[in-house]
C-alpha cells in the first residue's frame, strides 16, 4: 500500500448539480470514504455537501466565482496537497503547482453536430488542450471516451486511464419505497431520462413514439425525466404534441428515478453520443429493459444486455420500440440481463482506479521535486 498523503478533489458539483458531473462526484466520495487507505483527502468546493464523511475529508470551502474559484482552490491545494483531482474544470489543471488529474467525461464540445451548450463549450474547447499537455494523467470514464481524447490530443497518448462509472445502491434492483411522480401511470411506459438538451434526440424519439401503433401508445405513454437544458424548446414542444400521451416530471431525487425504471416497460435513450450514459447503467440495475444507440461509449455499457438502434433513423428507434414492446419475453430476458451486466460495473472500482492515478501522479510530483 502506497504511503499516506493528502489529496485534493474538486467537489463543488456534489452540491451545486443534481446530475450527471454532481452525481459522479457523490459516489466517488461514498466510495473513497468506504475504504481502508490512510490517505487524506481536502474536498473544494463553494458550499459542502450535506452527507457526512469521515475524518480523513476536510471541505475547503470559497465563495468565488469562476475563474477565481479555481486561482484559490489551485493555491490551497499546490499547498497542501501531494496531487490534484479536477473533476468539474480543466482550469484548474492550468493554475496548481502539483501534479492534476482532470476527469474527462466527453469530447462533445469538440463535435458541433451534437449542440454543444455554447459557453460551456467553448471554455471545454479552449482549456482541455493544455490542461492535456500539462497534466501527468487524465481519467477518461470509458474507453470511448479515451480514444477520442487520444485521437484529437496526441500529448494524450499514454495518460489516459480509463475509471468506468459504477451503481448506487438506490438503483441495486430492490423493490424501494418511494412512489411514482404524479401523474405517471403505475406500469408499463416508455421512459426517457436525461436533461433536455440537443444531444439526447428526444424530438427523434417522440416521433418514433409517435409512428407506434396508437394502441400501443395508449398502453404505453412516453415519461420524460429531467430538468430543462439548453436548446429545448424543440424537444418541450413535440412532447407538448403528445397531450395525455406524454408526463414530463421535470427532475426527480434517486429514489423516485429509482422506482422509474423499476416499473417503466422500456426505458428509451437513443442519445447521439455520449462519454459513459450513466442512466443506461442505472436502468439496467434496476431491471428495466433498455433500448439504446448503437454508438459512442453506450455499447461498451450495455454488452448484450441491452437492444439497439441507430439514433439518427427514427425508423429504427421506432421499430425497437415496437419490438420490446410487444414482446415480453423478450423484455423479461432484458429484464435478467441487465442486472447482471450492471454487477460489473462498481464504484469502489472506480475509486480504485482514481486512487492509483493519484498515487502515481503524487510520486512523480515527489521526484521532480
Amino acid at each position: 500500500m502506497s504511503e499516506p498523503r493528502t489529496f485534493g478533489i474538486d467537489a463543488r458539483a456534489a452540491q451545486e448539480e443534481g446530475a450527471g458531473g454532481g452525481r459522479v462526484v457523490r459516489e466517488l466520495l461514498r466510495a473513497l470514504a468506504a475504504r481502508s487507505d490512510q490517505h487524506r483527502y481536502r474536498v473544494y468546493a463553494r458550499t459542502a455537501w450535506e452527507e457526512p464523511l469521515d475524518e480523513r475529508f476536510t471541505w475547503v470551502l470559497n465563495g468565488a466565482p469562476d475563474p477565481a474559484w479555481h486561482i484559490r482552490a489551485a493555491d490551497n491545494a499546490s499547498r497542501t496537497c501531494a496531487a490534484f483531482l479536477s473533476t468539474n474544470s480543466y482550469l484548474t489543471a492550468w493554475l496548481t503547482r502539483i501534479p492534476c488529474a482532470p476527469v474527462v467525461y466527453d469530447l462533445v464540445a469538440f463535435d458541433a453536430a451534437l449542440r454543444p451548450q455554447r459557453r460551456s463549450g467553448l471554455i471545454e474547447r479552449v482549456t482541455l488542450g493544455p490542461a492535456v499537455r500539462r497534466s501527468p494523467a487524465l481519467v477518461a470514464i470509458s474507453q470511448a471516451t479515451a480514444d477520442a481524447l487520444t485521437a484529437r490530443f496526441a500529448a494524450a497518448r499514454g495518460k489516459v486511464v480509463v475509471a468506468p462509472m459504477g451503481v448506487a445502491p438506490a438503483f441495486d434492483g430492490g423493490p424501494g419505497s418511494a412512489s411514482l411522480p404524479d401523474g405517471v401511470p403505475a406500469e408499463g411506459f416508455v421512459l426517457a431520462v436525461g436533461t433536455l438538451e440537443p444531444r439526447k434526440n428526444l424530438p427523434r424519439l417522440v416521433e418514433a413514439f409517435r409512428r407506434l401503433p396508437g394502441a400501443l401508445q395508449s398502453a404505453h405513454p412516453l415519461v420524460v425525466t429531467g430538468r430543462i437544458g439548453w436548446e429545448a424548446s424543440e424537444t418541450v414542444a413535440s412532447l407538448d404534441a403528445l397531450g395525455d400521451r406524454a408526463v414530463r416530471t421535470g427532475f426527480v431525487p434517486d429514489a423516485q428515478l429509482a422506482a422509474l425504471y423499476r416499473h417503466c416497460g422500456v426505458f428509451a435513450y437513443p442519445s447521439l453520443g455520449e462519454g459513459f450514459g450513466l442512466p443506461v447503467l442505472e436502468a439496467m440495475a434496476a431491471g428495466a429493459p433498455v433500448l439504446t444507440s448503437d454508438r459512442s461509449s453506450l455499447p461498451e455499457v450495455g454488452g448484450d444486455a441491452v437492444a439497439y438502434c441507430d439514433p439518427e433513423d427514427v425508423g429504427s428507434i421506432a421499430s425497437g420500440l415496437e419490438a420490446l414492446l410487444t414482446d415480453a419475453g423478450r423484455r423479461e430476458a432484458l429484464r435478467a440481463a441487465g442486472p447482471e451486466r450492471a454487477a460489473g460495473f462498481t464504484w469502489e472500482r472506480t475509486a480504485e482506479v482514481v486512487v492509483d492515478v493519484l498515487e502515481r501522479i503524487a510520486e512523480i510530483g515527489e521526484r521532480q521535486r
